[in-house]
């Protein structure tokens, strides 16, 4: 029998009977929908976390230091002469005082203020709205000025330009020279915006910070990260007579994880989805067995008229993967449909449909209906047409 003879007597057994068919395809529309649609919010994760790091970069290092007292203490000018080295391109070291006083006019708040030089405007990714950042004089003067995150100008000043500005923090008077455009929470869940920055030793001497407890340092490249890791932590060491004083934090390292984590995540739950499919085969095999008891005189009155076994075999194997390919055709546009609306009802999901995972999905579906439609395809084609014409 030719392809397309078959090809038309199984959708016209599909279109006989559309609720049955329609109910066995269901487990395939589901897990084939499934395994698109999860794979594309996977994939769509993965990207955002990839990109928020990017926006960070992935050539930065993080150093923090756990202890207290003289003999964790960094010191700046020692941490700045690493801008010399080849694997160091800027250095940022900074102290914080948490929740601040921060008062102007009639409006008082709390903000956490940062000391640091001006370096630490092009390792956070900012940008300024207004005026100027922190100039290397401004931190060997310990002049008193400040720049002030978005949230924070708009909290004391709404719309109107701050800079040339007095404020009052802990009780001391600084000038607003900076005001920062809005950037939004990074990765780590850090912002800004939300942020009141003050040259170091400024900080240092006005609110009494005693040491350096966090510094930014950022390598040319992604590659040069881990050479300057290495140099940094060699220091750290030495310095502290130990390495338990300090934390490295490399953002490479963390979008590497990251991404692992998400993929093994949405392979896991791929894999549930393909369990589905396979429970949408044995539904294909069930259906097709009852298919073979009911149309068994139709069988015997064939092969009474010169039907050979594999024309029976290949009507009903045919017509397995007819229903499973119709539904898994149906769930790949399901899927695709879903991926591609789901950021519309969640702005904050990010999905990006995987052409060869829906590619593999369909063609698996397919699979499951020749698998799952062989035995009973079988059972078929092996009665014998006396036995076919007497059954009732």
């Amino acid at each position: 029998m030719r392809v397309m003879e078959l090809l038309g007597m199984a959708m016209r057994t599909v279109i006989a009977n559309p609720l049955r068919t329609i109910l066995t395809m269901l487990g395939v529309i589901i897990g084939v929908s499934s395994v698109v649609t999860l794979v594309a919010i996977g994939t769509g994760t993965s990207d955002q976390i990839s990109k928020q790091y990017e926006e960070m970069g992935t050539n930065l290092l993080v150093v923090s230091v756990n202890g207290a007292g003289r003999a964790t203490q960094l010191d700046y000018d020692e941490l700045m002469k690493f801008e010399g080295f080849p694997e160091f391109t800027t250095i940022a070291p900074t102290m914080t005082k948490a929740a601040s006083n921060i008062k102007y006019d009639r409006t008082q708040e709390q903000y956490n203020v940062i000391g640091t030089n001006d370096r630490y405007l092009s390792i956070v990714k900012g940008q300024l709205d207004s005026g100027r950042f922190i100039a290397p004089a401004d931190v060997e003067f310990r002049n008193n000025v400040v720049v002030l995150g978005s949230e924070v100008a708009k909290a004391y000043f709404g719309f109107l330009d701050p800079v040339g500005e007095q404020i009052n923090i802990d009780g001391v008077v600084f000038t607003v020279i900076g005001k920062l455009k809005e950037k939004g929470s990074n990765i780590s869940g850090t912002s800004v915006d939300s942020a009141v920055i003050v040259p170091l030793e400024t900080a240092r001497r006005q609110f009494k910070l005693g040491q350096i407890r966090t510094t930014y340092i950022e390598a040319p490249t992604k590659e040069d990260i881990y050479k300057a890791q290495e140099t940094i932590k060699q220091y750290l060491t030495y310095k502290f007579k130990t390495d338990q004083g300090y934390t490295l934090t490399n953002q490479d390292e963390l979008l590497k994880a990251s991404t692992a984590a998400t993929d093994t995540l949405t392979n896991q739950l791929v894999m549930v989805a393909f369990i589905s499919l396979l429970v949408g085969g044995i539904g294909i095999m069930n259906i097709m067995m009852v298919t073979v008891s009911e149309r068994t005189r139709e069988i015997g009155i064939r092969k009474s008229i010169g039907a050979k076994r594999r024309n029976i075999l290949l009507q009903f194997l045919v017509e397995a993967v007819v229903i499973s390919g119709l539904g898994g055709l149906i769930g790949l546009l399901l899927g695709i449909g879903i991926s591609y609306f789901l950021p519309y009802f969640n702005p904050e999901q990010t999905t990006r449909i995987s052409v060869d995972i829906s590619i593999y999905a369909f063609l698996f579906s397919v699979v499951v209906g020749i698998v799952f439609g062989l035995y009973p395809a079988l059972k078929a084609s092996k009665l014998r047409p006396i036995d076919a014409l007497r059954f009732d």
